[in-house]
């Protein structure tokens, strides 16, 4: 029995693992641009600020310097619980900072909540609400693209997720390799396969009538996570926007990554324990291809872990023979098909970094990605054990970086 459940779990990491590994060349072309519309739909743009006095002026700077109508689109600061100057700062570059103070419920999930009832009193009514973090910089394009999309049919739109300062760090560079992969191996993926995208916490352009329908209700860690798992159920299915770029500050420490990426994975657990039955169950229902592959997506944690369990069980099987006799699924298969899967698994990493066309040093980070990878291990473990900690933890952005120095690299 515990050899037959061993064989499931490894079977189990395996067919998602080949899934993810079949999907991924879809992401190898891309379509044709979205046609271009002219400019008829008007934006709140919504900028969500803890203590960020150090970053805030260059993206409302960025953000006043579109190529969109101005009188198209109101930039809108969140001073959540802010105890230094963010509100002001944010007022003198030419934004309307709404100040919030309630303690008992800090975090990007709430703040947006809250602001979102603020929004509906105001008498303009805006036809989608476009949500940024302080420490972001977009590309020029970004409302235009969205603004496309929006008349083309779409209610929710992620932007393109690139990294502010890939080369600050090896923590740096680490999570750059793998948003370039993330962004074209499977954002671009699942957008030419009309799958839904995931959600990234920035960057997002959500229609106001869904948000005005369902609400926003989403004050996870995950509030990105969450908010389009409850799209997916209702059929709304986010999709992507290539061209539209938002350009997101990275830790550059091992223990500032750690700690960020804790709060992501408690997130990813909480909403895999709310939402994954019932969304696989009506995947099946339904037939739907689509939330099927949403309900893997929030497996993906729980895959991590299995991956870990079975592999630490075969290792001790290698030194401590005869304590039980457990059956690696690998030997199973030809050392041809292992060497074939391998050698496309890793490939895709630096052919989604050509295809996206970064700079060439940055393939010196795919020398100590692993590093960085093997890390995820103690971060999900520590996620599943305090999975239901709801506490947010707050990552410190303290260098102003604008536009124009990102696009002379």
């Amino acid at each position: 029995m515990t050899n037959g459940f061993f064989i499931l779990l490894q079977v189990v990491a395996a067919v998602v693992g080949m899934y993810q590994v079949a999907l991924s060349l879809f992401g190898l072309r891309r379509r044709h641009r979205t046609k271009e519309h002219p400019p008829t739909k008007s934006f709140a743009v919504l900028i969500a600020a803890h203590n960020e006095e150090k970053v805030i002026a260059p993206l409302i700077e960025n953000l006043k310097h579109l190529d969109y109508p101005k009188e198209l689109y109101d930039v809108f600061v969140i001073c959540d619980n802010c105890t230094d100057r963010t509100a002001d700062i944010a007022r003198e570059a030419g934004a309307i900072a709404y100040e919030r103070f309630e303690p008992e419920k800090r975090g990007k999930g709430f703040a947006i909540e809250w602001m979102l009832g603020q929004l509906w009193k105001r008498p303009r009514e805006y036809d989608a609400v476009v949500m940024f973090d302080a420490d972001n910089l977009v590309s020029p394009n970004f409302l235009q693209v969205m603004n496309n999309k929006l008349c083309e049919g779409a209610k929710v739109v992620q932007g393109y997720l690139d990294v502010k300062n890939p080369f600050d760090s090896w923590v740096s560079i680490s999570y750059g390799c793998s948003y370039w992969y993330t962004n074209r191996m499977w954002q671009l993926a699942r957008y030419n396969l009309h799958l839904p995208n995931a959600l990234g916490g920035t960057g997002v352009c959500v229609e106001t009538a869904l948000l005005k329908e369902i609400g926003w209700g989403a004050t996870s860690l995950t509030e990105d996570l969450e908010f389009g798992v409850r799209c997916v159920m209702r059929g709304v299915y986010p999709t992507w926007a290539h061209d539209a770029r938002v350009y997101d500050e990275k830790p550059l420490t091992l223990k500032a990554s750690m700690r960020q990426r804790l709060r992501w994975m408690q997130g990813h657990f909480d909403c895999f324990h709310r939402y994954f039955w019932s969304l696989l169950r009506e995947s099946l229902r339904k037939r739907s291809l689509a939330m099927f592959d949403s309900a893997l997506y929030l497996f993906q944690p729980m895959r991590m872990l299995i991956v870990l369990l079975t592999t630490g069980m075969l290792y001790f099987q290698v030194f401590s023979p005869g304590f039980f006799e457990l059956t690696n699924i690998s030997t199973l298969f030809p050392n041809w098909f292992w060497v074939s899967m391998n050698i496309f698994l890793f490939g895709q990493l630096p052919l989604a970094m050509l295809l996206e066309r970064v700079p060439l040093k940055a393939l010196l980070g795919l020398v100590i990605l692993p590093a960085f990878t093997l890390t995820w291990f103690p971060v999900t473990t520590a996620a599943f054990f305090t999975r239901k900690n709801r506490v947010w933890d707050h990552t410190l952005h303290t260098r102003a970086i604008r536009l124009d120095e990102i696009r002379s690299r």
